[in-house]
């Protein structure tokens, strides 16, 4: 099914922030990077770029992001809450709280939060979260949260085969996409009020409620370097803090895979 109209996407959705207006796109180089520019103008908060197919859609650690046309949601949303830069990646944890609280109504499943940015269903990944931040000193200026959710996507690259999933995978049947980002977009704009305040604290327990990998020995690859260790807890700034023999280390990007 093709892209749906703004129109489409606008109708029934009545929330007062998050998705009041929305650019859709059936082919965009990135949704994040046309969000960012609707930030550098001045954009409104909560607005809302979609694209079908991104040229050069990213994900976390400059890699690409590859999804089937026609099966996946790939949205990016511009934000302004009134937050130090500092604790500018706790928005990394709301998106992933509302898209976790939305999936679970629709697939009827617990979803799974693993640091630093993916949402698993079944021990696979079905969405990843990419945030992208402008800074003025030691001010946010905005956030643009990127969204990448298989919704549809029936067969994925043998590399990452054994590790995804969708959300028709998971369910057995496939499911509307519209109906999905309403969903998120809706939880967003429910939690947003506090977020914007820079209230974080019942984002950070849901987010932990969600998370098995705390009390586990954990390997975190950051490019070629390796830091191993215990998962103790999130920093106040959503960094990972690890035990180690060397004291506590925080780590705040890399690839964590669950040892032990």
């Amino acid at each position: 099914m093709a892209m749906y109209s703004k129109e489409e996407l606008l109708q029934g959705l009545q929330t007062r922030v998050i998705g009041k207006k929305i650019f859709v796109f059936e082919t965009i180089d990135s949704t994040n990077a046309c969000a960012r520019t609707l930030g550098d103008a001045g954009g409104d908060e909560g607005e809302l770029v979609i694209a079908e197919f991104q040229t050069s859609g990213r994900g976390r650690l400059g890699r690409s992001w590859i999804a089937e046309e026609h099966t996946s949601l790939l949205f990016s949303i511009l934000l302004r809450p009134q937050v130090q830069a500092e604790m500018a990646g706790l928005l990394t944890l709301f998106a992933s709280a509302a898209v976790a609280r939305a999936i679970e109504r629709i697939a009827a499943s617990r979803v799974e939060c693993k640091w630093p940015n993916d949402l698993l269903l079944g021990g696979k990944k079905f969405c990843g979260i990419l945030l992208e931040n402008s800074l003025q000193q030691t001010a946010l200026r905005y956030s643009i949260v990127g969204i990448g959710i298989n919704v549809n996507q029936q067969t994925f690259s043998p590399e990452i085969a054994d590790r995804a999933t969708s959300l028709a995978l998971h369910t057995g049947g496939m499911v509307d996409r519209k109906a999905v980002l309403q969903s998120v977009l809706r939880e967003m704009d429910e939690m947003y009020p506090a977020i914007r305040e820079g209230d974080f604290d019942f984002v950070v327990k849901e987010w932990t409620d969600r998370c098995t990998m705390f009390g586990k020995h954990v390997k975190v690859l950051q490019h070629d370097h390796v830091i191993e260790g215990k998962a103790l807890r999130l920093h106040q700034d959503a960094g990972l803090v690890l035990s180690t023999p060397d004291g506590p280390v925080t780590v705040y990007a890399g690839d964590v895979t669950i040892i032990s």
